[in-house]
């Protein structure tokens, strides 16, 4: 194509789909979520190829544009992507374009969504104690005459603290542009999605440290009841500070 003409989106899919060394199309981004497309949305899109197949396409790696952003990828690494990693929601979320495994593509995609049942429980934990952490930093320098430290602090743990719900629920947590979007189709058991937004845009906002405390109250007892005490009760007396008064 050319500087005049660039490379369109549905233009390449109908050449890579006509290309025997591509088994997948995977297309991940705004546009693989319902509604958040906008003007200035541009397609991410995977290109799956088999693994030491050789293909014109190549000439096509690392190509990104307003409109078209390629990742040329073999089978073997597209399975292992994000796994973990950054990119592991991205892919979770990803809207299959071409598949050519019998549903081989669709697979990888739904073991990318789910936590296996240890790398849940050892990622709650290490979650749970990261937001314990600011939590504390947050509610202690908010009583040293620290409100800028507070709020910064406070801020911190909610994303902590998302890192933690998602886990325990087994799943990748997703960016931040989507949370809305997640949890109004998949809401975390346990939380009401409303009230759960409202409450972290208020502490990421404010800092509250009342309505901190009663959000930590509800997620000791979650953690506790899924085997975490542990990593609470490492904290000692500190939890006296982070619970409400």
């Amino acid at each position: 194509m050319t500087a005049q003409q660039p490379l369109s989106y549905d233009a390449f899919v109908e050449l890579a789909a006509a290309d025997p060394a591509v088994v997948g199309l995977v297309l991940k981004g705004s546009y693989a979520h319902e509604g958040m497309a906008t003007e200035h949305s541009n397609h991410d899109l995977y290109v799956v190829l088999a693994d030491g197949a050789t293909t014109e396409l190549a000439r096509f790696a690392g190509h990104r544009t307003a409109e078209l952003d390629l990742v040329l990828v073999s089978l073997a690494d597209f399975r292992t992507a994000g796994m973990p990693g950054f990119e592991r929601y991205a892919l979770a979320r990803a809207r299959i374009v071409l598949d050519r495994l019998d549903g081989g593509i669709a697979r990888i995609l739904t073991a990318k969504a789910r936590l296996d049942a240890d790398e849940a429980f050892r990622g709650a934990g290490e979650w749970l104690d990261a937001y314990a952490n600011s939590l504390y930093r947050s509610v202690k320098n908010d009583r040293d005459g620290q409100p800028l430290a507070a709020r910064l602090d406070a801020a911190d743990s909610i994303g902590f603290l998302l890192e933690l719900l998602f886990a325990l629920d087994h799943r990748p947590r997703p960016y931040n542009k989507y949370l809305h979007w997640e949890l109004k189709r998949y809401p975390l058991p346990g939380w009401d999605t409303g009230c759960l937004l409202e409450v972290v845009d208020r502490i990421s906002g404010t800092g509250d440290v009342s309505l901190q405390r009663r959000l930590f109250a509800r997620v000791e007892a979650a953690a506790r009841l899924v085997g975490h005490g542990a990593v609470l009760d490492a904290w000692g007396e500190d939890l006296d500070l982070m619970r409400p008064r």
